[in-house]
């Protein structure tokens, strides 16, 4: 079953050049939200929350081992990217745990516990 999910605001986004592709997963205490952050250092993202907003933004630099090349074509978008999905869950005080792996980053969105 496939679902679109709610966008936060766009306020403020400014001049920033694209928005990274992300699937959303419910799973069995909470969430799994996974961007496509291929060519993305992990030191140049970051992530912030506000109630059920959760906003990952950063840069996508563009390296090049060659000096002074004349380019032929450009597909792959550089410069600020962000992205900010609302779920439907409080995230202020919910465990949030980020990997990287093979350009993909994870992000495990555990359920606040409420025995705490």
């Amino acid at each position: 079953m496939r679902k679109r999910f709610l966008i936060c605001s766009a306020q403020g986004f400014g001049d920033l050049v694209w928005q990274p592709s992300a699937d959303i997963y419910q799973i069995r205490d909470g969430w799994l939200v996974k961007l496509d952050l291929a060519g993305i250092r992990l030191k140049d993202v970051e992530i912030s929350r506000k109630g059920n907003c959760l906003t990952i933004e950063g840069i996508r630099r563009d390296f090049l081992e060659e000096e002074s090349p004349n380019y032929y074509a450009m597909e792959i978008s550089y410069n600020r990217f962000r992205k900010s999905i609302e779920l439907p869950v409080e995230l202020e005080k919910a465990e949030i745990r980020l990997d990287y792996k093979d350009g993909m980053l994870l992000i495990r969105i555990h359920r606040e516990n409420k025995n705490a």
